[in-house]
């Protein structure tokens, strides 16, 4: 991929003694002026238990806390809300966890280790269609018994201290949130390192630092805005009018292109992602994809290098399998199948299956400029052959989200971010049982290597497992790997900090961000 050459600012941040010492005497109205935050990663629920999706997680990272956390660039959780947590035994199957004695959320209500037994106990009560349940596939149930918060699971998983670390694992006030529902409204009663101050869903959200918050995050930052925008395009104009000052997910290919030759006073920061972007296909009965000759079809046709450069500017790498590059257990399952688009292939393949011509279907995005064109090009790629119809469908994202959750489209685009550097991750959300793309597929061999990739606390061991399943997804097609790309944040010169604001995953670390 052609390098997008980043101007890099190098700037010195200084701390002063004051502000440092003031970490927890910051008045309810923070005088300092916000920073303000856009993305296009619109927040679906404000309700850990009912959402898993980038723009939600990104704001639980800063309002809500879990027992773990990632500390920027490591693969090992470290103790947050917990004071320290670990395996009991050699089996991996109970997991014990201390609470810090000193937590409150931002209400002022102590937080106790029944509120942590009630978090995780309502995210599998409430079964959500887009919340993180699919996460907890080995939990079988949690005990809180004064400070100590028990899991018991129902097999080896040596990758459960990862989902307990994120968004998943939120902590949230047992006597404000319902048992068996989501709670409804604007607010938030979490125990952060920042307190949700005015919310406008869609819009924007108002965030001042928590003076009473107690964790991993030793930085105080500063009050923060962030807004929401539909599309890039209107993230990107929003940059222009400089009526942001730090953008990050997702500009339009073409504005971060175009970065290699402009000379506007911004500071870049570029850094590896794990990032990825499936086509999935609905496989259930009676949908035009319920024949695997036919998904393999499709997968014989793409061209991803097209895709790559003409729809996105050579800002993306394409992808041949589940896992990307840079996560442990990485193949190329597709491209060993697929080596080249093949038109001739697929219609063998479709005929030997006694599948008639054109194969019609809906395919379905969000409502996006980025995501419209990268359809455009995929229903070209597939109409020129002559063995497909194409109806291309857009919706906004939270009806984009519902509407696969429920079937209603014959195969759609999604992006997907990890929650944790592990392959694990990239495996049974996307293809594993009750995924959350909601596709219907089901594989009992699938399902099988992944219960024994948890096995393995040497997460190199699993690697041959993590090849067996993408070697099986490749086989099957439930979905067909498009690409994976970098990360980029961009911010005015006068703030520091947007360099560690995100590092490829979905934490948002915007207690990073101060003026210079």
């Amino acid at each position: 991929m052609p390098s997008i050459r980043l101007r890099i600012f190098v700037t010195c941040l200084v701390l002063l003694v004051a502000g440092v010492g003031a970490w927890r005497l910051v008045p309810s109205e923070d005088p300092r002026t916000p920073i303000t935050v856009g993305t296009t990663d619109v927040v679906t629920s404000l309700d850990p238990a009912g959402a898993y999706d980038a723009g939600s997680w990104a704001l639980y990272g800063n309002v809500f806390q879990s027992l773990l956390t990632f500390r920027p660039g490591a693969a090992t959780p470290v103790p947050d809300a917990a004071e320290s947590c670990a395996f009991t035994g050699l089996n991996l199957q109970t997991y014990r966890c201390e609470l810090r004695e000193d937590l409150t959320f931002g209400n002022g209500r102590k937080v106790t280790a029944e509120d942590v037994k009630y978090s995780f106990d309502r995210v599998l009560r409430i079964k959500s269609d887009v919340g993180p349940r699919t996460l907890f596939t080995t939990l079988r149930s949690v005990t809180a018994t004064g400070r100590s918060v028990i899991f018991d699971l129902a097999s080896r998983d040596a990758t459960f201290p990862h989902k307990i670390a994120t968004g998943a694992g939120s902590i949230v006030d047992r006597t404000a949130y319902p048992a068996d529902s989501l709670r409804q409204g604007g607010t938030v009663d979490g125990s952060g390192p920042y307190l949700l101050g005015k919310y406008s869903p869609g819009v924007s959200a108002t965030l001042r630092p928590n003076p009473g918050y107690r964790g991993a995050v030793t930085k105080r930052g500063g009050p923060v805005v962030i807004r929401y925008f539909e599309g890039s395009e209107q993230l990107a104009a929003a940059w222009k009018d400089r009526s942001i000052d730090v953008t990050h997910r997702q500009l339009p290919p073409s504005v971060i292109a175009g970065l290699e030759n402009s000379k506007e006073p911004v500071r870049i920061d570029e850094a590896d992602s794990s990032e990825i972007r499936n086509l999935v296909f609905n496989v259930r009965k009676g949908e035009p994809f319920a024949k695997k000759s036919v998904r393999r079809a499709v997968a014989a046709v793409v061209d991803r290098a097209a895709i790559a450069t003409t729809v996105h500017k050579a800002t993306v790498e394409p992808l041949y399998s589940l896992v990307p590059q840079g996560i442990s257990g990485h193949s190329t399952s597709f491209f060993d199948a697929y080596p080249q688009p093949d038109a001739e292939l697929a219609a063998e393949l479709l005929e030997k299956a006694g599948v008639e011509t054109p194969v019609r279907f809906t395919l379905a995005h969000r409502d996006d400029s980025a995501a419209a064109a990268e359809a455009a090009e995929l229903r070209r790629q597939l109409e020129r052959t002559g063995l497909f119809e194409v109806r291309v469908t857009a919706a906004e994202w939270q009806t984009f989200q519902k509407g696969y959750a429920a079937g209603k489209y014959d195969a759609y685009t999604v992006g997907w971010l990890p929650d944790f550097p592990d392959p694990d991750n990239f495996v049974q959300p996307l293809v594993g049982r009750d995924s959350t793309l909601r596709s219907g597929y089901r594989s009992t061999l699938v399902d099988r290597l992944i219960q024994s990739t948890r096995q393995y606390g040497d997460r190199g061991r699993a690697s041959r497992d993590f090849r067996s399943i993408q070697n099986a997804v490749a086989e099957d097609v439930p979905l067909v790997p498009l690409w994976q790309k970098k990360d980029y944040v961009l911010s005015s010169e006068d703030v520091t900090g947007s360099q560690y604001l995100s590092d490829g995953t979905g934490i948002w670390r915007l207690w990073e961000l101060a003026w210079l």
